[in-house]
This record gives structure tokens, C-alpha cells and sequence, in this order.
């Protein structure tokens, strides 16, 4: 177990209603004047962004307000909420949303003191040395943004989709109500199962001492995702399956599922590229497909797991480690389809002559690979990997 220093200053409010009470908490924290980010017109429709400002309103709290976000957030939202939070002296972001509006949130409270191009911290020419506070309203289970340090941002005009890793983008508290998310499509609800399941899966696979603990903690998150997924898509309204599928959320993505390791990820990467280079394509689709890809090309150079991993999430009893690993790919693969994910690319209509242009973007063109356990991929390995997903 390596050496490690890990906070998670996020507040997590949980339960039914709790929603109305974001303005007592924006009080009690002393913000005076917020900037309410949220998406489509789903927030307006279900009654919640009535809701939220008579209750900023109620404690006499000024706001402004940034909507549309789409998912895959672009640059020019970020850049948009700058100029509005400057112009209006706030002191609070409030993400009322899943992963692209909290997302959103983070880059204008990382660039508000920052005089430059907010993608800078994206590329990682700059960090950010003051930011104002972000707070969330959660209305989808599945990025884990709510109480992760991550920020990913798409600039469309080089088609670069990027995160950043920083300790002050956690958000300050995070309103969970499984019941705002009764109104996610089964679709949607898929989608997040599998993004749930690939932040705490993308950690696993990084090298492990022996008896790691985190390693037990990533597997029960991405077994629980499963199960509270599955249920949620087939049941939407089911309280139990929707609270669990959000408590995963956070829980994976927060850096619980790594710690004590060296933690990179590797399918991530590859799918920003392809919803970078296709917005179109669902980030928790990608996901699902890319992963079955690199599984299939990689597997091989670590089998104990893979097979681990098999045998824990599926039940497999073989005694035969490449046995398990591979059976556990195709129990994967099965396991997307049976909640209605995509498991190829050219569902969405990418091609054979499409690949070196997503290795070129996954790769900045060969400069720099990806991933490092079970070894890292160079441009070579990524073309031959989204060859796989085809």
C-alpha cells in the first residue's frame, strides 16, 4: 500500500425531500449570491427549479441562472457561466443536475479567478489556486461528479474531450433524493449503471498489493451497481434500488475504491475520444463498449483480475483462470444488453475508417499512451482495441 493523504470534504444530504431544504444549507454556509446551473427543460418541467428558487428566495438569497447544459458539457458553457457569475459578484455555484451540469459548475468556479482560456486546466497548463464553491442538487445517478474531484469538458472545436483531477473541485454538499431520479429513462438509467460500474472497475484494475482493501470496496461497489441498476431500469420508481444506484455514484468515484493505489484510468480516455469525436454517443454507452474492447485485448497479461473479477461479479465457477477471464468478458457483454446498453460502435455508425482518427485523439496523435496496468496502449494498441468495439 502506497503512501496517501485522502479527503472527502463533501457533505452528502440524503434522503426524501431534502431538496427543499437547500436554501437553509446555502444560508447556514453564509452564501449570499449563487449562480443556479442546470440542464434541459426537465428541470423546469417536474416542478424542481420551482422549487429550488422559492427556496433561495424564502432566504432572500439573489440568483442568476445558467440552463441548457447538454450532455458531453461544451467550452462555450463554461466561458457563458464565467461571464455570468463575474457580472453578477457571486459567491456559490448551485449544480442542479447529473455530471455535465455539475461538471460545467466546477469549470466556472475553477476559471472565475482565472483571467485565461477555461480549457487551460483541462489541457493541464494551469491548476487552480482559488475557485468558488460548488453545491449540487443530484437528479441522475451515474457520473459520481458530486463528490469526485474530476472535471471533463469537451471543446468541440478541436473535438478534445478532457478531464481534470483537483482537490477543490469536490463539491461542498451534494442533495441526494432518489426520488428526482424516477424520472430518468430506463435508457438513461442503463447508461449511468455503467458509468457507476466503470469508476470503481477502472481502479480495480490498477496494480494491488496483496489483500488490498480497496480492491474488496471496488468489486461490492460494482456488484451493487448492478443489481440497483438493473432493478432501477426495470422497476423506475422503486425507492430502495434508486437510493443504492446513488449512494454507488458517489461512493464510486469519490477515490474510496483506490485508495492506498496508484490510479489511472484507460477507458475512460478511450471513450472520451469517441463522444469527444461523436457527441452523440452517451459517455455511459462508450463506456460500456470500450471497456469490452480493452477487456478483450488485454485480459491476457493479467488474468487474476480478470478472473477475479468474474468469479465475484458473475458467480463464475471455473477453476481455470483465462477460462474465467473470458467468460466473464462475455457475461459482461450480456449484461449490457440485458439492460438495453449498446456493445458496439457501429450501433452508432462509426466505421473501420474512423479508428485512426480516435486513436489520433486519444493519443494526441501518438505523443503520449494511455493507461498503465495491465500495461499502457500506444496509438498501435488503441486503433487495435477500437477495432475490437467495432
Amino acid at each position: 500500500m502506497i503512501d496517501f493523504d485522502f479527503i472527502n470534504p463533501t457533505r452528502i444530504i440524503f434522503g426524501k425531500g431534502k431538496e427543499n431544504e437547500v436554501g437553509n444549507i446555502i444560508a447556514e454556509y453564509g452564501f449570499k449570491r449563487v449562480l443556479v446551473v442546470y440542464g434541459g427543460n426537465s428541470t423546469k418541467k417536474s416542478g424542481l427549479y420551482d422549487r429550488v428558487i422559492a427556496r433561495l428566495d424564502e432566504k432572500g438569497i439573489f440568483h442568476c441562472e445558467l440552463g441548457g447544459i447538454t450532455p458531453n458539457p461544451e467550452l462555450k458553457f463554461v466561458i457563458e457561466g464565467r461571464k455570468i457569475a463575474r457580472e453578477n459578484k457571486i459567491d456559490m455555484i448551485l449544480a442542479v443536475g447529473g455530471g455535465s451540469v455539475i461538471d460545467t459548475s466546477k469549470a466556472v468556479a475553477a476559471s472565475y479567478y482565472y483571467s485565461g482560456d477555461p480549457f487551460d486546466f483541462n489541457l493541464k497548463k494551469v491548476t487552480p489556486d482559488r475557485t468558488i464553491r460548488v453545491g449540487v442538487i443530484l437528479t441522475i445517478s451515474s457520473a459520481g461528479s458530486e463528490s469526485s474531484d474530476s472535471c471533463v469538458i469537451t471543446n468541440p472545436e478541436t473535438k478534445r474531450k478532457q478531464g481534470f483531477n483537483h482537490w477543490r473541485n469536490r463539491p461542498l454538499f451534494a442533495i441526494e433524493n432518489p426520488e428526482l431520479t424516477y424520472s430518468v429513462s430506463k435508457y438513461q438509467t442503463a447508461i449511468g449503471t455503467a458509468d457507476i460500474m466503470m469508476h470503481s472497475m477502472e481502479r480495480y484494475f490498477n496494480f494491488s498489493e496483496e489483500n488490498q482493501l480497496c480492491d474488496d470496496l471496488a468489486l461490492a461497489v460494482v456488484k451493487n451497481a448492478m443489481i440497483s441498476g438493473k432493478n432501477s431500469v426495470q422497476n423506475p420508481t422503486n425507492y430502495e434500488a434508486r437510493g443504492q444506484m446513488m449512494l454507488a455514484s458517489s461512493l464510486a468515484h469519490d477515490g474510496l475504491t483506490s485508495i492506498g493505489k496508484v490510479s489511472q484510468f484507460v477507458v475512460h480516455p478511450l471513450e472520451h475520444a469517441v463522444s469527444g469525436y461523436r457527441p452523440d454517443v452517451p459517455h455511459g454507452a462508450g463506456i460500456a463498449i470500450c471497456y469490452l474492447g480493452w477487456a478483450k485485448y488485454v485480459y491476457k497479461q493479467d488474468l487474476p483480475k480478470f478472473a477475479r473479477l468474474s468469479r465475484y461479479l458473475f458467480n463464475i465457477d471455473v477453476e481455470d483462470d483465462e477460462k474465467a477471464a473470458i467468460i466473464g468478458i462475455e457475461a459482461m457483454r450480456d449484461f449490457y444488453l440485458s439492460i438495453g446498453l449498446p456493445t458496439r460502435l457501429s450501433e452508432f455508425g462509426i466505421t473501420e475508417s474512423d479508428l485512426p482518427i480516435l486513436a489520433d485523439l486519444a493519443t494526441g496523435n501518438g505523443t503520449r499512451v494511455i493507461g498503465r496496468c495491465p500495461q499502457s496502449l500506444d496509438k498501435k494498441d488503441v486503433e487495435a482495441i477500437y477495432r475490437l468495439c467495432l
